[in-house]
């Protein structure tokens, strides 16, 4: 082992400059035994690093290679398995387990010891030895022949160091001085040692001779120990006096801090009284204007809520630690609470006598409001009642019952007063729709209950749908003429000298501007009784966070608000909001119910009422909720919008239903249809009502509704007619649609009109031809006959070759038409078309001109066939384009 170890050291550490201290021949626990070594070293430069390395024998020679090595500082555990038996397993701890088989136990013991001393001399961190023999361990400890590693360590270097510069000189000198010191080695050592000797021999005289300098040296060295002793002695005496002057310095220090102890003490209770002096002291002021203050006059008013101001802050104080078990204080926060009872009362009693005499001073003013279409202004009542808001914010954050005692009786109160109001209004807004007076027997005044209400709109929109009050409305009317339709209508209104449609716009102007005026008079009285009750009851009207809303109004039981809040807790932003709808919907609970009935009543009047209902509702719900679309007003807005637009709906479907039921006259012409007049009354009358409005979605879809049923109804009129021909029906009232969609300009039914325009076309020309067919009839079944021949494949030219068709019989058929004859055919044809077409829509003139270019071009194609199918024959007409453009002229100038 000792042969490995040089060769070790030669070839592996000292290049490196290291030291190998230990080796041990080991091989890994469990596997194929492969042996390497675990040496010890550490580096020969400072400062000194001691690492474990591990060598093994390489695999291509003889030679020995560094393979991994350790830091001694990261080594953590050393196991030797066994401390009592002789075991050569051993464990080393560094990032992980190393289980090792040393090849003996005496090796692995040296190899573990030498590691225990270099720990102890060179690491600060010392390493766990588990299972390790105690007494192993002891005799590394350096005492006597065992020295410590220390020792060993350093006769190793000194067996491994090098001369230094003045050792080679000196050795060189002795060389050089004995010339045989390098043939004769063993001459040159007993030169040496008989020297030596003779050295030692001086050393032990010199020794001798100096024994009386010995001597005297001890003398003097007991003559110091002596003053060493008097020295003691008084360094004695002094530290006694020293000790009873340190005992009365300490009492004194003792003293010092008890005085300054007392001072901070007294320091820190002059600032707690202050401190409860100055924040838990109240004004005798104040205290006044809490017991005894004028809650009528402002400048009491402002003394109160100063006071009120000043109590609160003494009550909501935050006292230190300790002071609410003060005597003292319990006493000064018993007299708060009592003053702020006593207040609250008082505040409360107050506020509610003004709550009372409100209502008797506002319907003291409701007299003069009866017969004017306004509501009483409550601008004073609220600007009174502001001067409390800081009180009420105070009675809020101190007692909430109260609080909220005074709102429930705010409401009661106020909701009283305003159903007064707002009913006493509304029956204003009646007596003026229907013209009648207070007094005398009211037109169509509808019940307050909802169940009449019910009963009343059900009996306006029955089965029967007649729009009563208006002559817009679309009755089961039997086809007649325009003229007796007005005049039967004029007899009926007995106007004077006021058309229908004269007394119908005045009577619709005066409805819109009433339901108008009535918005408008509601709208402000909403918004200042909220922005009132926010100020005054000191709820936030507006949330900066985003939650959802709803549109469904809260129940009320009682007079008790049905809110998720919980008293004497303050309320989020979104309860407050809740809160002032709540009281909105409490205080006007009139409102839905009135503006219903008086919809009802409009629609009662007139159901095109509801096309101006609709624009205006539908305007100030717009306007409502681009203030707030959670509040009152746009929800009760928009309730009773639904109502109208429900009504609208129903006023459309009812016109369509009538369309359907139609019947006509077997005796009469028929003319332009009623639905199809009505239809244009009702286009522009939406037309001028729904200029700029913000519904005109739900116009056009009413519009497509409309047009379509038109169209469907005016087919099927026409088949069901026998007095007049189809397509006069067809194309008369066709034509007024395309005319009054083209003067109206409705965006919406430019196809419709388009499809008007067509069918108008269409059945004019069917009806021009099927005419004409008249005059010339034996002429045409004539011509009729040589078409259907030469259709069958007989040449053009060979027509005249057959027996019914030669130029015999054609100059007979021609012969039978003179111009005299032709005259007197159109003429009779000129009042038949007369007879068919109606006077309201003017198109005789039209259909005339219609008929003299669809007789010219038959004409032209009678020549033509005479040209094609009897060439040279000489046959023609007996009279002349000229003469037929004649005839025409003079017959329509006749009549």
């Amino acid at each position: 082992m000792t042969a490995i170890k040089h060769a070790l050291q030669r070839d592996i550490f000292t290049p490196n400059d290291e030291r190998l201290l230990s080796i041990v021949n080991v091989c890994k626990a469990g596997k194929k035994k492969r042996n390497c070594f675990l040496c010890a070293t550490v580096t020969t430069e400072r400062p000194v690093q001691v690492n474990v390395v591990k060598v093994k024998k390489s695999d291509k020679g003889d030679f020995y290679k560094r393979q991994t090595a350790w830091a001694l500082r990261d080594l953590a555990v050393v196991d030797a398995k066994d401390a009592v038996k002789e075991n050569p397993e051993f464990d080393l701890h560094f990032d992980k387990v190393y289980k090792w088989v040393a090849s003996s136990a005496v090796e692995k013991n040296t190899f573990i010891s030498c590691i225990w001393k270099l720990n102890q001399r060179y690491l600060r961190k010392k390493i766990d030895f588990i299972n390790v023999s105690s007494q192993l361990l002891e005799e590394s400890v350096p005492s006597g022949e065992n020295q410590s590693v220390a020792g060993g360590d350093e006769e190793a270097v000194d067996e491994y160091q090098e001369l230094n510069a003045r050792e080679e000189q000196d050795i060189e000198i002795m060389m050089e001085g004995c010339e045989y010191a390098i043939s004769n080695a063993e001459a040159f050592a007993e030169k040496l040692s008989r020297e030596l000797q003779v050295l030692d021999g001086a050393n032990i005289q010199s020794i001798m001779a100096s024994e009386k300098q010995v001597n005297i040296l001890m003398k003097l060295l007991d003559e110091a120990l002596k003053e060493v002793d008097q020295i003691e002695i008084k360094l004695s005496s002094y530290e006694e006096m020293l000790q009873s002057v340190k005992e009365q310095m300490d009492q004194i220090s003792e003293s010092n801090y008890l005085i300054h102890l007392s001072y901070t003490n007294n320091v820190k209770l002059l600032s707690e009284i202050e401190f409860l002096v100055n924040h838990m002291d109240l004004a005798k002021g104040h205290i006044k204007a809490l017991q005894e203050g004028d809650l009528t006059s402002s400048r009491g008013i402002e003394a109160c809520t100063n006071a009120a101001d000043a109590l609160l802050q003494c009550m909501n104080v935050a006292l230190h630690p300790g002071h609410d078990m003060l005597h003292a204080v319990k006493q000064q926060q018993q007299r708060f609470s009592d003053l702020r009872e006593q207040f609250a009362r008082r505040l409360t009693n107050h506020l509610n006598s003004v709550f009372v005499q409100q209502g008797h001073d506002q319907s003291s003013t409701l007299a003069q409001h009866s017969v004017e279409l306004t509501l009483p202004n409550h601008h004073p009542f609220h600007r009174d009642l502001l001067r409390y808001a800081k009180l009420m914010e105070w009675l809020k954050n101190t007692d909430y019952g109260k609080y909220e005692g005074l709102t429930k009786n705010y409401m009661d109160y106020l909701s009283r007063l305003y159903e007064r109001e707002i009913k006493d209004f509304f029956e204003v807004a009646k007596i003026k729709m229907t013209g009648t007076t207070k007094e005398g027997k009211k037109f169509a005044t509808l019940p307050r209950k909802e169940s009449a209400v019910k009963q009343e709109t059900e009996s306006l929109h029955g089965s029967s749908g007649k729009l009563t009050g208006s002559t817009s409305s679309l009755n089961k009317l039997s086809v007649q003429s325009s003229g007796n339709r007005r005049s039967q209508s004029s007899s009926l209104l007995d106007m004077g000298n006021m058309s229908a449609s004269d007394l119908d716009v005045a009577d619709r102007t005066k409805f819109d501007k009433i339901f108008e005026q009535v918005l408008s008079e509601l709208e402000p009285l909403c918004l200042a009784e909220q922005d009132f009750i926010s100020k005054f009851f000191k709820l936030q009207q507006h949330q900066s966070i985003s939650g959802t809303t709803t549109n469904e109004t809260e129940e009320m039981d009682g007079g008790n608000l049905s809110r998720s809040y919980i008293p004497g807790v303050p309320q989020t932003v979104s309860s407050e909001k809740d809160m002032i709808r709540q009281m909105m919907t409490k205080i006007f609970r009139c409102i839905e119910p009135e503006l219903n009935n008086l919809i009802a009543l409009g629609d009662k009047i007139d159901s095109f009422n509801s096309l101006y209902m609709l624009v205006k509702m539908s305007h100030h719900v717009w306007t409502a909720q681009n203030v707030d679309p959670a509040s009152f007003l746009s929800t009760t807005l928009g309730n009773v919008l639904v109502t109208v637009k429900r009504n609208f709906d129903k006023c459309i479907s009812n016109q369509m239903k009538q369309m359907d039921e139609v019947k006509i006259s077997k005796k009469s012409k028929v003319g332009i249809l009623p639905f199809v007049a009505e239809f244009e009354e009702f286009a522009a009358l939406a037309e001028s009502i729904f200029k700029n409005a913000e519904r005109r979605g739900d116009l056009d879809k009413a519009y497509t509704k409309l047009i379509r049923a038109v169209f469907i109804s005016v087919e099927k009129v026409a088949n069901e007619s026998q007095k007049t021909p189809r397509d006069v029906v067809m194309m008369e009232n066709f034509h007024h649609i395309f005319a009054t969609l083209s003067r109206l300009k409705i965006s919406c039914l430019e196809a419709e009109k388009k499809e008007a325009k067509l069918k108008y076309t269409e059945h004019l020309q069917s009806y021009v031809v099927y005419s004409l067919g008249q005059p010339l009839e034996k002429l045409n079944h004539f011509f009729e006959g040589v078409e259907a021949r030469v259709a069958q494949g007989i040449r053009e030219e060979e027509v005249s070759y057959q027996l019914a068709f030669n130029k015999q019989e054609l100059r007979k058929v021609i012969k039978e038409y003179p111009g005299k004859e032709v005259k007197k055919g159109l003429d009779n044809l000129y009042k038949k078309v007369d007879k068919h077409l109606c006077e309201e829509e003017n198109l005789l003139q039209v259909v005339w001109h219609s008929m003299q270019d669809e007789f010219i071009r038959q004409y032209k194609h009678f020549e033509g066939l005479i040209a094609r199918c009897y060439p040279g024959s000489g046959i023609t007409m007996e009279f002349t384009i000229q003469d037929i453009l004649d005839y025409c002229s003079s017959i329509a100038q006749s009549h």
